[in-house]
């Protein structure tokens, strides 16, 4: 979707489309229940320009899970904004892991057209081989004495 170009009237869940009345409603929390959500940094809705708050389907998902940790786990709410910014750590994380391994994979591809390129271009001519006889005679080396050592 990248290389694609949004249509700037597609909705998607990250569109703030629904004021706060309808977000409460759908959420199943009062209006002042976000407002405080939204001073404590838990959902951030988007604002217009009048400053009015405008909540995504997004939102609304974490506004349910916000009420589910609180009311059914127990959970405070300094709590659930310390899960909330961890699983928004561990997804980044993870978005970024899924973009190592694309790169990492593009270059094992990289890598994988040299290597055959290089065995392409090896040389393919037949050497002839001779068998040497073994011998059990001794063979002394001695090094060539420089001028300098004398004789």
């Amino acid at each position: 979707m990248e290389g694609r170009r949004r249509n700037p009237y597609e909705l998607t869940e990250e569109s703030p489309v629904y004021v706060i009345s309808v977000a409460a409603q759908l959420s199943g929390l009062h209006p002042q229940t976000l407002r405080q959500y939204d001073r404590l940094g838990l959902v951030s809705p988007d604002r217009t320009a009048g400053r009015g708050r405008r909540y995504s389907a997004r939102d609304i998902e974490l506004l349910r899970q916000v009420q589910q940790l609180s009311q059914d786990e127990g959970i405070n709410l300094a709590g659930i904004k310390r899960i909330i910014e961890l699983e928004n750590q561990v997804a980044a994380l993870q978005s970024r892991v899924a973009e190592l391994e694309s790169a990492l994979d593009g270059a094992a591809a990289t890598m994988r057209q040299r290597e055959a390129a290089v065995h392409a271009s090896y040389r393919r001519d037949l050497v002839p081989y001779q068998e040497v006889q073994q011998t059990s005679a001794l063979v002394v080396w001695r090094p060539k004495r420089s001028p300098q050592q004398g004789d």
